[in-house]
């Protein structure tokens, strides 16, 4: 433990702000939620800010792991966010406008249930409830293995701020504080909701919301000063009679700390006293004067409080801490106490500590079990932040938190630059502006310009050099001018710009609060414009950033167990700082560049070093001389810190080893030098945007080599990003994320020098080879990478079996992988070589992976329609399979829009195999008959006939037959498409089916029989659907069966098929026949199919199905009897039948009735005995039909129509899903009576 008054680690900002698009908000509107009236005169609160973590975030399984919420209110305005540091949050970002309303600061209180996330907010004139679900109840299961998932905010568009159940107008109570900025809320053990307001009179008053989900009303009560003792003493005299509380008394600062079946309230007061009431008894316990801590106190006790604050931090062991922070002029004091109980609930304050401090204006503190966190502004506009140990720090002395300075103010641009490129330099440079400060910037430039300023990183630098460039063009008033005016002038507009960033940059880096964790020791610092972290930093960077009357102070244990090598090592610090100092930027460029350009760091070193000395007017390094002088041992001091920097060896040292020592520590420098310029040239390259189809085509490509799940890296871990790692995790995830151009610098700059992974980054150079066409470079890396195998975790990966064992012969296996071979394959296909991607596919070993291949390259042949040299390939030992996967993409694909049965035609025909082309040509006519009932389908199906009876024809007569097609190769019903697997192939035929033979006769009969539905369709396009179903089998009844067809043919025929009906009609006796004007034979038909669906009555309305089914598939439109007689019997099983002809109209109108009818609106048409009701058993609804029927309306979002039926659902749903509610709620209130 460091001695007290001695320094513990200090931590480091790194900025959280997101480099890519801004983040996108979505902005809801609470209306009508305050009364106007009130905006008018009401104060103007500050902007603040505040953040929550999830009970289980430190859990390494738990779904909330390293997730947590901030929020920053403004005027009327609360934005929340939700962050996850391991993936992505979808749908994170809402706004929340409160109409003629202002959030009070620190407004928001933010709890968590088991089921539910609740977020409790007060305004100047409302409290409001959001009741969101709770991220452990949003996923199935708790080990998260997904990149991102949804947010919590994902559904907050559904929430009624109106709801009486969840918000309330704060009434308006005599002596409620007019204009408080302080408040506090939380959730009772039963689930209510209660806000805390300070009064005027130094009582508070708490506003109760009952459970959101049981009835009741909301109500306040006032907790006063007056204690028990009190009243004895004064009586039962009222408050204002007495007079014993002044204004003096308002609380300043609220907080809450919620105990089992109670609350209590703690309220530190302008008269710089802490009251502690009990919400369950209404009394105050105690009251203590916090004067009496602060040493001169004279001047304070004559004047109210300002300023002060007050923070609580519970823990399970140690009890419950306060943190005071009183407030003076131009000084301030922490006060630290445990809240102490005794008999007869009594309570007091044990004093822990007291600190103080000198800066001025305090933004905020916060308080754990150990430390307080205290976040300040000084005058000069710097955001000052510190940390310290309250119990073990004696002397007082704050840990320093080293802030991220704002970026410099004028750029210094040498002659042999140019201006805009070293702006633009500047400008993006990760860590000095965020995409809010330049967007913001973008937009006032130029002036009145309408811009998108949802923009990318690369986007936003485009149009940032577009906008200056056309301003200094449109001030230039001369046609010629030389390069140095126009250096000048371009100089003037781009500081111009730069200065509008800054000014941006630095109001959005205001500091508005500090968020921590304790369960994860996490540290937030949330910004006006985003949020950054604080982290602890290395001893290095402790050592080399701390002031020099801090580095005199510090604990020599956290630097060495020996004395004299912590002595030496601070002595060399010194040294470090001064050389840091004297060298010019001139000087760093020289060695970055050496870096860059594969050059020798030690020679760069010595050029600098010349440098120095000659340029050394004021004996500096003189005293750096001196200052080395005083280290007894340099060796081990620079070892020292060399082993603390590097992330891969250690530095061992030896007594006798001195001049080999130090020989070793020069070569060691060098790789650690060009290892810190590496990581730093990564972490400011920029990405390549990529399209989202070439990313999941690298992802097919990287699946075969099984490195797909590496493109997740930690980014909070330096070691996997070390170059000389052996894990190449860095390398996989640039890899996986199809970043080859950085991927290739990367290796270019790591190979020289670093020897480890030399295998691995050969092999993945290669696939850089491979992406950009040059395959000759790429089969040398892969072959340079071969004598690496075995060797290097990264490639044993690739030859590693599927029981992840090694085999006995590594390079054989390497060379035999059917990875490399069908990398290569890929790659050839994707660059259109096909002749080179059929012969790769040729020498793949693995038979699984070459079918892969072969069925990729004939789709991607299909597609971009090289059909002569898919059909030309030889395919040697894969005929079979061809077809195979040629005939399961026919049947599986729309007949009309692709060729497939066309193609695999052809395939036979060039292979002269008329058999098998004449039988793919009889069931392409097949399907065409059953499938495709329009002009065009009975013309294709002629066609195909005559192809396959000429097929037949060129066989001789004894071998001119083919094999009926099987059932799978054909629809079972028109209008579908055939049974497949979850793979996607037809369904084997059953074993046992007979085979029928079919002869050129057979096939000439179909042919004539075509060509015959071809004449009527083109006499009569409206008989159409009967010709296609001139030899439909049916297996019904013979009655209803003879009745469904004449209903059909008399829908389409004329006057001849109505007198032929007539005496059809009049053949099968149907008594109530009348032969009227008014009453015609398609009406006689219909009545007569209606008798015989009464009479015939099977189980489930079986025949009513077939009947729909088969007039649906005619066209033929429902009468209304069939319709009403349905939907009492199956209202669900008609939905389904109107989604599987595409009826959505229909099948719009009938589920509002559906939804209407269990409500309890003519509920008696669809067979619901009992409706909705609280009393009544339980209703549903087809949920599965209805949302398909949503996503069929939402596939054409560009029909208005479509929009329409879609939000008429939507709207009679929500009305659904209310009334459900209600009667739910009747429901469960019925049983607790």
């Amino acid at each position: 433990m460091a001695a007290a008054g001695s320094l513990e680690r200090s931590f480091v900002e790194l900025s959280g702000a997101e480099r890519e698009r801004p983040r996108h908000f979505r902005e809801f509107t609470a209306r009508g939620v305050g009364t106007a009236n009130a905006v008018f005169g009401a104060v103007k609160y500050s902007e603040s800010a505040g953040g929550f973590y999830y009970v289980e975030s430190g859990k390494l399984f738990s779904v909330t792991r390293n997730r947590f919420i901030h929020w920053k209110t403004s005027g009327d305005t609360l934005e929340l966010v939700e962050e996850s540091l391991d993936i992505n949050l979808l749908n994170n970002a809402v706004r929340l406008k409160f109409q003629n309303c202002s959030l009070l600061p620190s407004g928001v209180h933010v709890s968590e249930t088991q089921n539910h996330v609740i977020i409790l907010i007060l305004t100047n004139q409302t409290v409001h409830r959001l009741i969101l679900p709770h991220p452990s109840r949003m996923y199935r299961s708790e080990l998260v293995t997904e990149s991102q998932m949804q947010s919590i905010f994902t559904d907050i568009g559904k929430v009624d701020f109106r709801d009486p159940c969840n918000y309330q107008l704060i009434p308006t109570v005599p002596g409620l504080s007019p204009n408080s900025t302080t408040s506090a809320a939380w959730l009772s053990s039963d689930g209510e909701a209660l806000f805390a307001l300070p009064s005027a009179a130094g009582g508070i008053f708490v506003l109760k919301l009952p459970p959101y989900d049981i009835p009741g009303v909301a109500s306040v009560v006032e907790l006063k000063q007056s204690s028990v003792m009190q009243r004895l003493l004064t009586g039962w005299m009222p408050t204002a009679i007495r007079g014993d509380q002044g204004p003096s008394d308002r609380a300043l600062s609220l907080a809450v700390h919620c105990v089992e079946h109670d609350a209590f309230l703690f309220a530190l007061c302008q008269d710089h006293k802490l009251r502690m009431w009990s919400y369950k008894d209404q009394m105050c316990l105690m009251v203590a004067d916090m004067l009496e801590y602060v040493p001169v106190n004279k001047d304070l006790r004559l004047t109210a409080g300002t300023g002060h604050k007050l923070r609580l931090a519970y823990s399970p062991s140690m009890g419950l801490y306060l943190g005071i922070y009183m407030h003076a002029p131009k000084r301030g004091q922490f006060c630290i106490f445990q809240l102490v109980s005794t008999e007869n609930n009594r309570y007091s304050l044990d004093h822990i500590s007291s600190l103080f401090t000198s800066q001025e204006t305090l933004v905020d503190f916060a308080l754990t079990s150990t430390d307080i966190w205290a976040l300040w502004h000084d005058a000069e506009n710097q955001t000052i932040v510190k940390y310290i140990n309250f119990e073990h720090n004696v002397a007082g002395q704050w840990n320093p938190v080293f802030m991220q300075p704002l970026p410099e103010e004028e750029i210094v641009i040498r002659d042999d630059q140019d201006p805009r490129e070293m702006y633009l330099r500047s400008l993006f440079t990760p860590g000095r502006f965020i995409n809010a400060a330049l967007s913001k910037a973008l937009q006032i430039f130029c002036r009145g310009t309408e811009r998108n300023l949802d923009l990318s990183w690369s986007e936003l630098k485009k149009e940032i050099t577009l906008a200056v460039e056309n301003e200094l063009q449109g001030s230039v008033t001369e046609y010629e001018f030389s390069q140095d005016e126009f250096r000048t002038l371009q100089q003037e507009f781009w500081c111009k710009f730069y200065a509008c960033c800054l000014q941006y940059q630095e109001a959005l880096s205001h500091p508005l609060a500090l968020h921590l964790n304790p369960l994860t020791n996490m540290v937030c610092l949330l910004k006006k414009g985003y949020l950054s972290f604080l982290v602890p930093s290395s001893l290095v960077d402790h050592l080399y950033l701390l002031p020099d009357e801090h580095l005199l102070t510090e604990d020599e244990t956290t630097i060495s167990d020996d004395a004299d090598v912590a002595r030496d090592v601070i002595c060399l610090i010194k040294c470090l700082r001064m050389i840091g100092e004297s060298v010019t930027m001139d000087m760093a460029v020289l060695m970055e560049t050496s870096c860059y350009n594969l050059q020798s760091p030690e020679k760069a070193a010595e050029h600098i070093l010349e440098d120095l000395i000659t340029i050394d007017v004021e004996n500096v390094m003189e005293d750096i001389c001196s200052k080395l002088q005083e280290i007894r041992n340099p060796v081990h001091a620079i070892g020292l810190l060399i082993r603390e920097m590097d992330y891969e060896t250690e530095v061992i040292l030896g007594a006798g080893q001195l001049f080999q020592a130090q020989q070793d520590l020069l070569h060691r420098t060098a790789p650690l030098l060009l290892s810190y310029y590496l990581i730093k040239w990564a972490s400011q390259c920029l990405a390549t945007d990529v399209p989202v189809d070439t990313l999941e085509s690298n992802l097919q490509h990287l699946s075969v080599l099984k490195l797909t799940d590496s493109c997740a890296l930690m980014a909070n871990k330096l070691v996997t990003r070390w170059p000389s790692n052996p894990g190449c995790l860095f390398l996989e995830c640039l890899m996986g994320n199809c970043q080859y151009v950085q991927l290739q610098d990367y290796i270019q700059l790591l190979n020289p020098w670093c020897q480890v992974n030399v295998g691995s980054c050969r092999f993945m150079l290669g696939r850089c080879y491979l992406v950009t066409g040059e395959v000759q470079k790429a089969l040398e890396c892969f072959c340079q990478a071969a004598s690496e195998v075995g060797k290097e975790e990264f490639l044993d990966r690739l030859i590693r079996s599927e029981d992840g064992e090694i085999v006995s012969t590594p390079k054989l296996q390497y060379y035999t992988k059917a990875i490399l071979r069908t990398c290569i394959f890929k790659h050839h296909l994707d660059l259109g070589h096909n002749s080179q991607a059929y012969e790769a596919l040729t020498q793949i070993p693995d038979s699984s992976s070459q079918l892969d291949c072969l069925r990729q390259l004939v789709v991607v042949l299909c597609e971009r329609s090289q059909l002569q040299d898919l059909v030309a390939f030889p395919y040697v030992n894969l005929h079979n399979e061809v077809v195979g996967i040629i005939e399961s993409r026919a049947r599986a694909v729309d007949l009309m829009t692709h060729n497939y049965y066309e193609l695999l035609y052809a395939f036979h025909i060039y292979r002269h195999n008329y058999r098998k082309a004449g039988t793919v040509m009889f069931e392409y006519g097949m399907r065409l008959g059953r499938e495709v009932r329009t002009l065009r389908g009975l013309e294709k199906q002629g066609n195909c006939y005559l192809a396959a009876i000429n097929c037949l024809r060129l066989i001789r007569p004894e071998y001119a037959w083919i094999v009926q097609p099987s059932s799978g190769a054909v629809s079972d019903r028109p209008g579908a498409s055939p049974k497949r697997n979850h793979d996607g192939e037809c369904t084997a035929a059953p074993s046992n089916r007979q085979i029928e033979i079919l002869e050129l006769e057979d096939l000439e009969k179909e042919c004539s029989l075509a060509r015959i539905r071809l004449t009527l369709a083109r006499h009569d396009p409206s008989a159409i659907a009967i010709a296609g179903a001139l030899t439909s089998y049916i297996p019904f009844p013979q009655e209803v069966h003879q009745r469904r067809r004449w209903c059909i043919k008399l829908q389409f025929g004329g006057e001849a098929a109505q007198a032929e009906a007539w005496a059809w009609l009049a053949a099968n006796q149907l008594s109530s026949v009348i032969t009227t004007k008014e009453s015609s034979a398609t009406d006689e038909a219909w009545r007569l199919l209606s008798t015989y669906l009464e009479r015939y009555r099977v189980q489930n309305n079986l025949y009513h199905h077939c009947v729909i089914n088969k007039l649906l598939s005619h066209g033929v439109p429902l009468p209304n009897w069939l319709i009403n007689s349905y939907k009492k019997v199956d209202a669900a099983e008609l939905l389904r039948l109107y989604l599987n002809y595409d009826l959505l109209e229909e099948a719009v109108d009938l589920v509002s009735e559906y939804v209407d009818a269990v409500l309890g609106k003519g509920h008696q048409y669809f067979g619901i005995e009992f409706p909705l009701s609280a009393t009544a058993p339980m209703v549903w609804l087809p949920y599965s039909s209805i949302d398909q029927l949503l996503q069929a309306l939402g596939e054409n979002s560009a029909n208005s129509h479509n929009i329409v039926l879609s939000q008429k659902i939507l709207d009679k749903l929500e009305d659904y899903q209310q009334k459900v509610d209600k009667a739910t709620r009747d429901l469960l209130y019925r049983r607790d009576l």
